[in-house]
């Protein structure tokens, strides 16, 4: 007998289509090639708060307006946002690898001529440059973690992305106050320099090349997404300034046009879309990234009035507003990875809606403290508790959003996230500048608030303008103290371990369960990721089939060499029938052995015994039993009985009408043992028809 392992991939990976990652068990190359990438990945993330601290700087010393200096940061996280959809695409069509290394490379360009810039408009050109830069290489960083990492350590490695963009967006102020006080503002940007030349050397030595994949580019998506996303931040920046004039508000209008033609244009693409928008049916994946844009929205929206807050109010110095953020970013990644074994333990929901908790009351707290007279330490400290709140959000949106993403997926998915994650940041740095505008108009006299707007009016506040200039900032802050408020509510409604067990991207997820009766197996859906054999084995040849129970009475054929009971005397039989014995036993004996009527074995069936621990479908059904028609009302009567017990239809299936039924499967696939532990969703004997 000669036997033949088939492994077959079984549990999560298999049901949504996962491929296995690229050299998993050399954890050492995976590990290393992940520190590699999130030296660039940490580089432009705090690019996108550090120019918070020099905001001041900058008025002073280009002359630039306070809605001038906004741009700085808008434009960057403009162009950062915009072409992301289109990176994840790039990554899949030219390899991660190699779009990380354009990426980092024209970002370390850019930031040289940032520090060169002697403009404000030169400046936020260059800032512009900087953003397409940071595009090109952030969705290659969730795009090689999903390839590298194989499941069991994939968790770990979606905790460090998470902690590293959040402790990067915290130690943004923290170096620039360093830099711009010692240095300069310039410094900011200079100080890229190096540390992009040894990341494109360390992703260059360590990141291994990955499988591409041809495809065509989703061309009128990628305008339709950039121009429309640029109507509207364009629209919330200047809106303020611009007294919300109406071409203020047809642009906005035309911008939200753009988007919902550009969601249309997703759904009737004949090819490969921008976006495929079955990665939004299921429901972690698309809670996750309207996660990310509010926590985007929060950390970007609360920089800016802090940093003016601090300096303008308190008199501290660039650096000494730096290390306000010092706790919180400390704190954060500390718990980052205490958060992360957490996320692997339990359901998402608890641990995503108390960080969102912990977040908007920290900022209602903030907002309670910012005064001309609050010594320094009591805003320090709500902001150490903003860094716990952090803590419980990065890692943990990052791990449920990409729990489900399909390998063939990673650079969508990944170019989704990181976008709606900007997306949010624009909005947050768009809607904070036009809240602090209304704010700083409605508290502050007329000629104060213009010399706020003007070069050097925030540094140059008198004593008497710091109350209304605090009470501004203190007010501003309670807007992302409510948007955080939307987190908690999206928390509430993660699936997490209890989702549908069936593919998020199959249409018929929200049917009932059917059985395909054209597989060859079933297989159990649990939370383990496996490998199933299949034992198959050569069966020597079988000898003749006995006759069956069915099989009409006769009297066996001796072959040659064997009695027969012709031989025994007969009741009835005379002496001169024996001669006559004698000839047909020799003629018997001559005659050749008759060979088995069949060559095939008769197949052996599962026992159906009608037991209920096949109630979830975890085996295959070998065949249909009749479904009987009712019983007459003369039959009733008489307690007669049928030739069949009769038990109605409970399916519902076309193949089920007056001719079928399976017969031990309950309606829906539910386990006759609901209430039993092992039985629940996700757990014990729930199954699906395994699928080639």
């Amino acid at each position: 007998m000669s036997s033949h392992l088939t492994p077959r991939p079984t549990g999560r990976a298999s049901r949504l289509g996962l491929s296995a990652p690229l050299e998993p068990a050399d954890s050492g190359n995976a590990w290393s090639a992940l520190a590699a990438m999130m030296v660039g990945f940490f580089m432009i993330l705090v690019d996108a708060t550090i120019v918070a601290v020099a905001n001041p700087s900058l008025m002073d010393q280009l002359g630039a307006s306070y809605d001038a200096v906004i741009w700085v940061t808008s434009a960057y996280l403009l162009a950062y946002a915009v072409p992301l959809l289109v990176a994840g695409r790039l990554g899949d069509r030219f390899g991660p690898k190699n779009t990380y290394l354009i990426g980092l490379t024209v970002f370390t360009a850019a930031s040289l001529w940032c520090g060169l810039s002697d403009t404000i408009g030169m400046l936020i050109g260059a800032r512009v440059l900087q953003g397409v830069g940071a595009s090109l290489l952030t969705p290659q960083t969730l795009s090689t973690i999903t390839r590298i990492f194989p499941a069991d350590r994939r968790g770990v490695a979606m905790g460090v992305w998470g902690a590293t963009a959040g402790v990067a967006t915290l130690v943004g102020p923290l170096a620039g106050g360093f830099l711009v006080d010692g240095l300069g503002w310039q410094w900011i940007f200079f100080v890229n320099v190096p540390v992009g030349v040894l990341g494109v050397a360390l992703a260059a030595r360590l990141v291994p090349e990955m499988p591409t994949r041809k495809q065509p580019f989703d061309l009128p998506g990628v305008l339709l997404s950039g121009i429309g996303m640029f109507m509207i931040v364009y629209a919330l920046q200047e809106g303020q300034s611009s007294g919300w004039a109406p071409w203020v508000w047809g642009t906005i209008a035309g911008g939200i046009g753009l988007m919902a033609a550009f969601l249309i244009w997703q759904s009737v693409n004949p090819n490969e879309p921008l976006i495929p928008l079955e990665i939004f049916r299921d429901r972690d994946f698309y809670l996750s990234n309207l996660g990310v844009a509010t926590i985007g929205f929060v950390v970007t929206g609360m920089m800016v009035p802090i940093m003016f807050y601090a300096q303008a109010v308190c008199g501290l110095s660039p650096t000494r507003s730096g290390l306000l953020m010092a706790p919180m970013a400390i704190v954060s990644g500390v718990l980052a990875p205490f958060v992360g074994k957490i996320v692997d333990r339990s359901h998402p929901r608890p641990v995503v809606g108390f960080g969102f908790s912990v977040l908007a009351s920290s900022m209602t707290w903030l907002s309670i403290e910012m005064t001309p007279t609050t010594p320094i330490w009591r805003i320090a400290v709500p902001l150490t508790v903003t860094g716990v709140g952090m803590a419980f959000i990065w890692s943990p949106l990052a791990a449920t959003a990409t729990r489900n993403l399909a390998i063939d997926r990673a650079g969508a998915g990944s170019g989704v996230y990181n976008a709606t994650r900007q997306v949010g940041s624009v909005l947050g740095s768009a809607g904070i500048a036009a809240f602090m505008t209304w704010r700083i108009g409605a508290v502050m006299p007329p000629a104060a608030d213009e010399a706020t707007r003007t070069s050097g009016g925030v540094m140059q506040l008198p004593g008497f303008l710091h109350a209304p200039f605090a009470a501004a900032m203190s007010q501003a802050m309670l807007l992302p103290a409510f948007v955080a408020l939307i987190g908690v509510v999206l928390a509430l409604f993660l699936v997490g371990f209890e989702r549908d067990p069936r593919e998020p991207d199959d249409p018929d997820r929200n049917a009932a369960l059917a059985v395909d009766y054209g597989g060859d197996e079933t297989f159990v859906d649990d939370d383990d990721d496996y490998l199933e054999y299949t034992v198959s084995w050569d069966e020597p040849d079988p000898g003749p089939a006995p006759p069956g129970d069915t099989d009409p009475p006769t009297d066996p054929i001796p072959t040659r060499g064997t009695s027969s009971h012709w031989q025994h005397e007969q009741p009835g039989e005379t002496e001169e029938d024996e001669p006559w014995r004698t000839i047909l036993d020799q003629l018997l004996e001559d005659a050749p052995a008759i060979p088995s009527t069949s060559d095939k074995p008769e197949p052996i069936g599962f026992a159906h015994n009608g037991f209920h621990v096949d109630g979830e479908q975890r085996f295959r059904p070998t065949g249909r039993r009749p479904l009987a028609e009712p019983r007459s009302p003369f039959a009733e009567a008489y307690d007669l009985p049928t030739e069949h017990h009769y038990r109605p239809a409970r399916h519902h299936r076309s193949d089920e009408a007056h001719e079928s039924r399976q017969f031990w499967f309950q309606a829906h696939g539910r386990h006759a043992r609901d209430d039993d532990p092992d039985d629940r969703p996700r757990h014990g004997r729930h199954s699906l028809p395994w699928s080639d």
